[in-house]
């Protein structure tokens, strides 16, 4: 994303420029069609970029968990998280997977958002590079070049975050190299960075061509509300029994995932045909191993906790919306009581 484009989408702006952003959907490559579909319920679903960290939501489209409840998804990627919730407010679509500080900073503004379930419960971020070695003090970062999305996407905020944190000044002690989502890779490849915070397939594709994880943010961080299903009052309202079927499904998808990790594999490999199948595997082994994909759609205390913690340390978010008023877990916790 050019900083022309990015121009007004900081996170306390972007909701101004929402409705533009929203017509800005490009189709994934994944949408299911059958021929039952026309007996479903249409959602239309954006996710802010196709990655693993998602893989719940591949598995459960693979393995019709959303349309034996009754769903038809037709996803999009939005190309990062303001866009993604963008099109939410926009009401091209009924639901939204990214950052869900985008609600909280739309509620704290005045305006609806809703998240009704955790799809990434910890960062799913890796610090991967050809030139460093592996370290777990973020002072080594002093000097060097980190490439990430531009802010206000995640893998910025948490960088950004952990930099501070270190007693080190962005721009001075550090610098972010700010690309476009996805590409944070071939951007420490091609030179322009020491190191890439980026996340799955691509770590893994990465590393088969030399680079190797030098830090791990899953765990640095913990417990992380790292992607929301975010939703508006309004579709609640008029549809709660879609908002039900899709947090089940995704429940449902969330314990697939875990329980055949064979099977998860088998949906990468589908979703990302351009890589490497032991590459993809790789990463699917990452991505579990790190508990990065949800285990349970369920959005934890100490997951949000963790995230505004970071977004009002930033400045992005004021943290005055309580829990219980932006997360609405009766719909997951149906979920867990329904499928036992």
């Amino acid at each position: 994303m050019s900083n022309s484009v990015r121009t007004g989408l900081d996170r306390r702006g972007f909701l101004k420029t929402s409705a533009l952003a929203a017509g800005g959907l490009v189709a994934a490559p994944y949408v299911i069609r059958r021929a039952s579909a026309a007996a479903l319920k249409t959602v239309n679903f954006s996710e802010a970029v196709h990655n693993l960290g998602y893989i719940n939501l591949y598995v459960g489209m693979h393995d019709g968990i959303f349309e034996k409840n009754g769903l038809d998804m037709k996803v999009t990627a939005a190309g990062g998280d303001t866009q993604t919730f963008a099109a939410v407010l926009g009401g091209s679509a009924d639901f939204a997977i990214g950052d869900a500080t985008m609600a909280q900073i739309s509620r704290e503004n005045g305006g609806p958002g809703v998240v009704v379930g955790t799809v990434v419960q910890r960062a799913h971020y890796f610090g991967v590079s050809k030139t460093m070695e592996p370290f777990t003090d973020p002072k080594d970062l002093k000097g060097k070049k980190v490439v990430t999305s531009p802010e206000p996407n995640t893998n910025f905020s948490v960088t950004k975050r952990m930099v501070e944190k270190a007693g080190m000044k962005l721009g001075t002690d550090v610098t972010i190299v700010p690309v476009n989502p996805g590409t944070e890779i071939g951007a420490m490849l091609a030179g322009q960075a020491d190191m890439a915070v980026a996340y799955q397939p691509s770590v893994a594709a990465a590393e088969a061509q030399g680079s190797k994880v030098v830090f791990d943010f899953s765990n640095y961080i913990g417990p992380f509300c790292n992607t929301g299903i975010m939703v508006l009052p309004s579709t609640i309202a008029k549809d709660p029994a879609m908002v039900q079927a899709l947090v089940t499904s995704f429940e449902e998808a969330s314990r697939k995932t875990y329980a055949d990790p064979a099977f998860a594999k088998k949906v990468a490999r589908l979703e990302f045909p351009d890589l490497p199948g032991e590459v993809v595997d790789k990463a699917i082994d990452a991505e579990l191993k790190y508990l990065i994909p949800a285990q349970s759609v369920i959005t934890k205390p100490d997951q949000w906790a963790n995230l505004m913690d970071m977004q009002v340390y930033l400045g992005n978010a004021k943290g005055t919306i309580k829990f219980d008023e932006i997360i609405d877990n009766s719909f997951a916790e149906k979920a867990i009581k329904q499928l036992g």
